[in-house]
């Protein structure tokens, strides 16, 4: 079994990439929703996330407030430290469980799909490290365009990140987002082919 991690900096098209992997018979393990189920109404990780942050980052509903969580985490490197450490050892762990259901149902290729890889993972832990780059100015135009941010909003996303070079340094398979879709499909559909190969030899 091949077990690839992927990520890229925000609106570089890593998304593009993961579906692809999916279509083409990866089980792709999306790390944005497994932090999202954890901290699900009703979860420990929820629980403790209200603990840490004040019953403001929960809603009547017993739901997670995202945007009062982000309004606090996004302003303070401490506080988003601390929200990191109870979030990622949950976000592992289930990781960890739907890769074994992955080997146990026999497919060859699982892909970590991991915004913050670089920032808060272990590169070396994969057998290939894909990331998928573009220019940071394209990056902020897609989602100023795409997601309706302002421009300075979306700068200070890609600033949350880590830089162009760390991530490209991690890599062992580089892919180019700064195209069409259809070009990043081309690229993927090559790199699947190569990994085909690999398994059968």
């Amino acid at each position: 079994m091949l077990r690839i991690g992927l990520t890229g900096g925000i609106a570089a098209g890593k998304s593009v990439v993961a579906r692809r992997l999916a279509e083409l018979g990866a089980v792709v393990i999306d790390y944005d929703v497994l932090a999202r189920e954890v901290v699900a109404a009703g979860t420990a990780g929820l629980a403790a996330v209200g603990r840490a942050f004040g019953p403001e980052v929960v809603t009547p509903a017993g739901e997670l407030d995202r945007e009062a969580l982000a309004r606090v985490v996004f302003a303070d490197r401490d506080a988003r430290a601390r929200l990191d450490a109870l979030v990622h050892p949950l976000v592992r762990k289930a990781a960890r469980e739907r890769e074994a259901q992955a080997r146990s149902g026999d497919r060859p290729v699982v892909v970590h799909d991991i915004p913050l890889l670089v920032e808060t993972g272990d590169p070396a832990a994969f057998d290939e490290v894909v990331v998928v780059e573009a220019p940071a100015e394209l990056r902020v135009a897609r989602l100023v365009e795409g997601r309706g941010m302002t421009p300075e909003h979306a700068r200070a996303r890609l600033a949350a990140q880590a830089p162009d070079e760390a991530r490209r340094s991690a890599a062992t398979v580089l892919l180019d987002g700064s195209g069409t879709v259809e070009a990043l499909l081309a690229q993927v559909d090559a790199l699947w082919r190569r990994w085909v190969e690999r398994l059968a030899g």
